[in-house]
């Protein structure tokens, strides 16, 4: 896979693309369990014939090869990229493991932890923000960690007021649709309009959700996030443990086991570019003519690049919506950056708009501190003096050794970021985008019923559901 939007301000520093990838920590695994199989690749005359086909190496890829697998098919697995992960991706950066994308887990998230302690893997707390920078009347102010959070915390609380009744069972959102009728439209900014607040507390509330629309709050429906803030326990300060932990051995760590328990046949470098379904039979075709037969083939690569796949027949108009809207953020652009010298662990936000809209601290290395930076649509992150300057914005006079930045809206196989649904999606896209279409099943984070979009355990949640359907069709 090749990744023009990755940046570095350091030649020392390499680009997250295709040459590095087996160099990563998350990647090198690949080396002996997932060896790409490249001999004897089929052709349109001559295709293979296979139990189950499952498009994308993510984790509702690996979840329904591995469920597949224990019902006794052998499934193939084809990916674009050359390595496993999608839209997560654990590689190294100034020497320290690092997550490209998806970095947490929260401990209300029970799939995941289930595969965690299927595979005897253990999880640890991230690194605890000692100082919280927020934006007030006077630029930038530092505030203790508790009074942050309490602050926002009350603010919130008025922000998803009603949230408990329109998802009484979250997990099964659509159970009081008749409640969802009248804010299932609304945006996050919608929702911003509809409160009495001062500036500064505006500028708080928008510095969160910029963040989860990737940009501009007009993106992202209120009901995406009010779902996850119910799912994990009905307040700010349960949602915020949802970024409390991280897997030891990286993001992908289950993953790689799941498909090492699977041993199905894993084809890297496969990007598909057509799927037709006829006579009982699906056959899907590779960019590079590779031609493969099924009874049954699960797609599981995020809605944003459904649309660059041709389908025959077409897509229901479920699926059709979902891929031309786009349910991936535009811009999702995630950064690591190293700063000099022994600094504090240091949480800041910024209100849309912002060069960077969220900052959280990383390990203290021997010459500095890591931090993750999420950016807005403003910062150029080819331009290492504008990202100096963004990180000075919360950090007056610390100095940027290094940073490495991943825009996600230009990998080709992901058309943007996490997933957050826009306003009217839950209503007009489900329940009808979790049926299969004829032969072929979807299944990804951005369809899950519960935590859908940025959070592994809906990918995992869909892999279930998809297994199921798919087992029934093989």
């Amino acid at each position: 896979m090749s990744f023009p939007g990755t940046r570095s301000s350091h030649p020392a520093d390499r680009r997250f693309g295709r040459r590095d990838l087996l160099k990563t920590a998350g990647a090198a695994a690949l080396t002996t369990a997932l060896i790409p199989s490249t001999a004897g690749v089929a052709r349109a005359k001559d295709a293979a014939t296979v139990d189950a086909i499952i498009i994308g190496a993510g984790y509702a890829g690996g979840t329904v090869a591995r469920e597949l697998a224990l019902k006794g098919l052998k499934p193939l697995v084809l990916e674009a990229r050359n390595r496993i992960g999608g839209r997560i991706w654990t590689s190294t950066f100034a020497g320290a493991q690092v997550e490209v994308g998806g970095s947490w887990l929260g401990p209300q998230q029970t799939l995941i932890h289930k595969e965690l302690n299927r595979y005897s893997l253990t999880t640890f707390e991230d690194v605890a923000a000692e100082q919280v920078i927020l934006p007030g009347d006077q630029g930038f102010q530092s505030h203790a960690p508790a009074d942050a959070y309490n602050s926002i915390g009350q603010l919130f609380g008025e922000f998803y007021a009603g949230s408990e009744n329109y998802f009484e069972r979250p997990h099964d959102p659509l159970y009081r649709s008749d409640l969802l009728a009248s804010v299932d439209p609304l945006s996050l900014a919608d929702r911003l309009g509809q409160l009495q607040l001062s500036p500064t507390e505006l500028k708080w509330l928008n510095s969160e959700t910029s963040v989860y629309s990737g940009g501009p709050s007009t993106r992202g429906a209120l009901t995406g996030m009010a779902q996850w803030i119910q799912l994990s326990g009905g307040s700010y300060g349960t949602y915020s443990t949802t970024m409390s932990l991280r897997p030891t051995g990286g993001m992908t760590a289950a993953l790689q086991a799941m498909f090492n328990e699977s041993n199905a046949d894993i084809r890297l470098n496969s990007p598909v570019k057509k799927v037709t379904e006829a006579n009982g039979l699906v056959t899907v075709e590779t960019a590079a003519g590779a031609t493969f037969v099924s009874r049954v083939v699960v797609v599981a690569t995020p809605a944003n690049v459904w649309k660059n796949i041709t389908f025959s027949p077409g897509l229901p108009a479920a699926h059709t919506q979902a891929t031309t809207q786009g349910i991936g953020v535009p811009h999702a652009t995630k950064m690591w950056v190293h700063v000099q010298g022994n600094v504090p662990a240091t949480a800041a936000q910024a209100g849309e708009g912002s060069p960077i809209l969220l900052m959280v601290p990383q390990q203290q290395l021997s010459d500095g501190r890591l931090f993750i930076a999420f950016t807005g649509p403003s910062l150029n992150v080819a331009n290492a003096a504008d990202v100096r300057a963004a990180v000075q914005q919360f950090l007056p006079g610390a100095n940027v050794l290094r940073y490495q930045a991943m825009e996600w809206a230009k990998d080709p196989y992901t058309g943007g970021g996490w997933g957050l649904r826009r306003p009217n999606q839950l209503l007009q896209l489900f329940p009808h985008i979790e049926q299969p279409h004829g032969r072929i099943v979807f299944a990804g984070a951005d369809i899950a019923k519960g935590w859908h979009g940025a959070f592994i355990e809906g990918a995992i949640e869909s892999g279930f559901r998809a297994a199921g359907q798919a087992a029934a069709l093989a």
